[in-house]
């Protein structure tokens, strides 16, 4: 055996292939069936010969197709070499099942001679049919399972090019706003406009020295939140109060990176800026029946004052594509008016993302 074909008798093939035996297992118990009570034969006998051409011809196809295969998705060889397995798996299922069969039932051992001209003909006309027959169905099946396969990691590329435009989009957005506020700063506060710079330094090497894979830890999200809160607590000053919640036992749930901030950027820029004394936000996270939810609260003017807020709509866009783009229908935001005031933003969705 070659060293390339090794791996092709992994666990996984040496599954399929048991599954093809059983199936041909319960084919050939169908065909001895239908031969006993149409020749009125034995039922043993017939079972006997059934059995061991099936079987015969699954096993030399089967380990043949691994280990000749030209087409490793598929698992099936390619050009004639495919035609010839079917042939040899056909000729050496018939010679070798006979043996077996005359040997149970003590007749000469392959003594075709003693087989009437019609007998022969519908045994050979029975073992290939059902051999080509079987072989069409297990090339089916896995040709099926490749092309699914495909399909499924076409639609997990199309995933990750998505998410990275929602994040190229997203990151920007943040650092727009942020240099408007240092604009602001440099000519009204200068010393905490250098401070807010050398935070934004700080933020965005860590950012662009990460990776920009499709999801990371909460804990990640969450050390990410709060160098972004550090940074606006520079403008803001004690106007800005923040409150992060994260239980031990979620620090590890795979979360999409910069879920977080666009919730948080609303809450200050529509909810805590247009108050004069500012306020507080709360970001918790919870688990509940499988689910995370997370959750954003503000103490600022609430949901029907930021609702009118011009560009209050961008990053909440992001985060609902986001969520959706990862889970589905599974993935949920809700925005409603906090019991004290302010808004909550609640997100929902499964402590694993779907396949």
């Amino acid at each position: 055996m070659s060293a390339e074909a090794l791996p092709r008798f992994r666990a996984e093939n040496v599954r399929g292939m048991l599954r093809h035996g059983l199936i041909t297992v319960v084919f050939c118990c169908f065909i001895a069936a239908a031969l006993a009570i149409t020749q009125h034969g034995n039922w043993d006998a017939q079972m006997v010969y059934s059995l061991s051409i099936g079987l015969i011809s699954w096993l030399f196809i089967d380990v043949g197709r691994l280990l000749i295969s030209g087409h490793r998705e598929i698992l099936w060889p390619s050009g004639p070499w495919g035609y010839l397995l079917v042939a040899g798996g056909v000729t050496v299922g018939f010679l070798g099942g006979n043996a077996i069969g005359d040997a149970w039932t003590h007749q000469p051992l392959l003594d075709f001679g003693s087989f009437t001209e019609r007998k022969l003909a519908t045994t050979i006309v029975i073992t290939v049919t059902a051999t080509v027959c079987m072989c069409f169905f297990f090339y089916s099946l896995g040709r099926s399972k490749h092309l699914r396969s495909q399909i499924e990691l076409a639609q997990r590329n199309a995933t990750e090019a998505r998410l990275k435009l929602l994040e190229t989009q997203l990151e920007p957005h943040m650092l727009f706003n942020t240099l408007a506020n240092l604009r602001v700063l440099i000519t009204t506060d200068p010393p905490r406009a250098v401070a807010m710079l050398d935070r934004l330094n700080n933020y965005l090497r860590m950012t662009l020295s990460g990776s920009r894979a499709l999801a990371h830890p909460l804990a990640a999200e969450f050390e990410r939140l709060a160098d972004y809160l550090e940074l606006m607590s520079v403008r803001m000053g004690e106007r800005l109060r923040y409150t992060l919640d994260l239980p031990a036992e979620l620090r590890d749930a795979p979360v999409p990176p910069l879920l977080l901030q666009p919730l948080v950027e609303n809450s200050i820029r529509h909810g805590l800026e247009p108050k004069v004394e500012g306020g507080a936000i709360d970001v918790r996270a919870r688990q509940l029946d499988g689910r995370l939810i997370i959750e954003v609260r503000d103490t600022g003017v609430g949901l029907d004052a930021a609702q009118t807020s011009e560009g209050s709509g961008f990053g909440l866009e992001q985060v609902r594509e986001r969520l959706a783009t990862v889970y589905g229908d599974q993935g949920r935001m809700s925005l409603a008016a906090g019991p004290s005031g302010g808004t909550l933003a609640t997100l929902s969705f499964p402590l694993q993302p779907r396949p």
